[in-house]
């Protein structure tokens, strides 16, 4: 899985680059970076979890609201921000082996994330910026409205790898494309067992083994007040099953443990935003 996901995000960038140089034949504009630049937008996704070891699988559609702040002076510096919200429907099964299923979900995201890269321009209308830097992600996950649910969160921190193109086309039109590799370094796993079982106390689990890879597209018009953007995109975390913690009861263990099993998401959508 992890080399087809990552050999199609290679393919999309490859095509992506491919065009940029291809269309930037007779261009008119030279490409330049602003020094403060903001966007703001709103995305809509479809979601897919799944625990593959139990047959285990969350889907649904997430709106979500977001920003960033980039610096560029050769030097690119980057701050990005991202909320979402949305609504999954449970496929899995009881802990006896019964097929069960809850639908309306509740689900919500936020994402932080810090970036520092550097700005190279191949020619007068292409330019790419690698980069490097570090992120945080959070998923609330709550079907404790059902009998057999429990609010589940999830934190990941990782650092994103990458590499940005981008060519200036005419009449104000450019296009993009981003790949990116996302190195895991930790999860905490937080199940609140009290709402399935009072008295059970919230376990938590760490998670040391993962990965993440993503994708998009971006296609931008400017005009003179803001530029309007268009990016496709998918993202992919792929991680492994956590270390185990005894479950307890008023503080006390009962004599078993609990883990987070072995998962991945694919996420797959568009944003759409304006640049200042």
């Amino acid at each position: 899985m992890k080399k087809r996901i990552t050999g199609l995000l290679t393919k999309i960038f490859v095509s992506a680059v491919f065009v940029l140089f291809a269309g930037t034949q007779g261009a008119l504009a030279e490409i330049t970076f602003p020094k403060h630049e903001v966007e703001v937008g709103t995305e809509i996704s479809y979601i897919k979890y799944e625990e593959p070891d139990v047959s285990v699988k969350d889907t649904g559609m997430m709106f979500g609201i977001v920003g960033s702040y980039a610096y560029h002076d050769k030097l690119m510096l980057k701050l990005e921000g991202k909320w979402s919200y949305g609504q999954v429907d449970y496929d899995g099964q009881l802990s006896d082996g019964t097929p069960y299923t809850i639908s309306g979900i509740n689900d919500y995201m936020l994402e932080f994330r810090g970036l520092v890269g550097q700005d190279f321009f191949v020619s007068e209308t292409v330019a790419v910026t690698p980069y490097i830097g570090f992120g945080y992600r959070y998923l609330n996950d709550d079907p404790s409205f059902d009998p057999a649910g429990y609010e589940r969160e999830s934190n990941y921190f990782y650092s994103p790898v990458g590499i940005e193109a981008i060519a200036q086309m005419e009449d104000g039109w450019s296009l993009g494309g981003t790949v990116e590799f996302d190195i895991f370094w930790a999860g905490i796993q937080k199940s609140h067992l009290g709402d399935f079982f009072a008295g059970l106390d919230t376990l938590e689990n760490d998670q040391k083994e993962g990965y993440g890879v993503r994708g998009s597209i971006r296609i931008r018009r400017q005009s003179d007040g803001f530029d309007f953007l268009i990016e496709p995109f998918i993202r992919y975390w792929n991680i492994a099953e956590s270390e185990t913690t005894p479950v307890t009861y008023s503080g006390k263990p009962i004599g078993i443990v609990g883990y987070e099993p072995s998962n991945n998401s694919i996420e797959i959508g568009s944003k759409i935003a304006a640049r200042f």
